[in-house]
């Protein structure tokens, strides 16, 4: 038997709706479904409008663009995340501050943000990791306290919630992926969603070229074809109808392998809940103990020859050589982030998942750890 990593299920009415779009020839960005879609995400998330994009990269891009933050502008984000985050705010023309993450939630340290807050602060961006979100309530007084727009990624933590209220309704403009993985997905295809009128007027003239209604193909400013395509939402639409379900069997997921590994010493788990939320389980994450002899790296290798899928921890944003060429994060260190990269790696998680493999997985994980099998 061999578990992949992620395998996502697609057994509501997607076949059915993508069958409409073939049958109807709306194909395009400009079939029905891109406008459902966004109307349901903004209903889940609780924000007043919703902007699809084709992955959620550009739409980080797209945050950041819409925001048009002064250029050199410092945005404090936290080190282990994927690179698309700071990416965005390096392409907009500004600098990005980074933070440790929590040793036990893995998210950013919020405790760490205000310390960081300078002259050139413009935003602070909130990444919730893995499936349990960041520390909410403190990170948006200190962007009160000092002014600052809050940009909230939250591609993992689709129908998740933190102090009662819905990830991606938080601040000034909130983004979503919808790769395979994800709790909603569309192939490819990301979104970013708000309240303000003018803030999404401008996410959608940037999205489609900086069309203007006057005149087409007569442009004032550059703008990017960043669009989704109805066949996209088709199956975003399909998704959300069965989003409830979706959370349940995630949540379930997490809890069988807390069970089934709850006697292996040397591992740290995802927390079940913190004060503010019950994990999601986006993924099921393990980080080694020292004790342990070997790091992520090897563990994935020893799960991977024995058939488990597994992918690793992000690797901080201050050690990426792309950055250090550009002379960003000079000097600078972050131990929890450095720790959890290197010792740090998911298993099987996806919503395909059964039981016989969870127990598959488990036992692997069981025979690794212990050392039973050596490979």
């Amino acid at each position: 038997m061999g578990v992949s990593v992620n395998e996502p299920l697609l057994n509501g009415n997607e076949k059915k709706y993508l069958e409409q779009c073939i049958d109807t020839g709306w194909i395009s960005s400009e079939g029905p479904f891109v406008q459902g879609f966004e109307e349901g995400m903004a209903a889940l998330t609780g924000r007043k409008h919703g902007v699809a994009v084709c992955n959620g990269s550009v739409a980080l891009d797209l945050a950041l663009q819409a925001l048009s933050l002064p250029p050199g502008s410092e945005v404090i984000m936290p080190t282990f995340t994927i690179i698309s985050c700071a990416a965005a705010v390096v392409r907009a023309g500004c600098v990005p501050v980074l933070v440790d993450s929590d040793p036990q939630t893995w998210n950013m340290d919020v405790s760490q943000i205000e310390a960081k807050v300078t002259s050139r602060t413009s935003a602070v961006m909130a990444v919730h990791i893995y499936g349990l979100p960041v520390d909410m309530e403190p990170l948006m007084e200190a962007a009160r306290k000092y002014h600052l727009a809050v940009i909230e990624d939250a591609a993992e933590a689709i129908g998740q919630t933190a102090y009662g209220k819905p990830c991606g309704s938080f601040g000034d403009i909130s983004c979503f992926s919808f790769y395979p993985n994800k709790h909603v997905t569309t192939g490819e295809g990301g979104m970013v969603l708000c309240n303000d009128d003018a803030l999404a007027a401008r996410c959608r003239a940037l999205r489609n070229l900086c069309f203007v209604p006057e005149r087409r193909f007569v442009h004032h400013e550059l703008g990017y074809n960043f669009r989704m395509s109805n066949i996209q939402a088709a199956l975003g639409v399909a998704q959300l109808e069965r989003i409830e379900a979706t959370l349940e069997k995630k949540r379930a997921i997490g809890a069988r392998y807390d069970a089934l590994l709850k006697d292996v010493q040397g591992l740290q788990f995802p927390l079940r809940e913190t004060p503010y939320a019950r994990n999601l389980y986006w993924v099921f994450g393990l980080v080694l103990d020292d004790a342990i002899p070997f790091d992520g790296q090897e563990c994935e290798r020893r799960l991977q020859a024995l058939g488990v899928g597994t992918r690793p921890f992000f690797w901080p944003m201050h050690e990426q050589p792309v950055f250090r060429e550009q002379g960003l994060f000079e000097g600078e260190r972050y131990p929890v982030a450095e720790r959890i990269a290197r010792r740090g790696l998911y298993i099987p998680s996806g919503l395909a998942l059964t039981e016989k493999q969870m127990e598959f997985v488990a036992q692997k994980v069981k025979d690794v750890i212990s050392q039973d099998v050596l490979i």
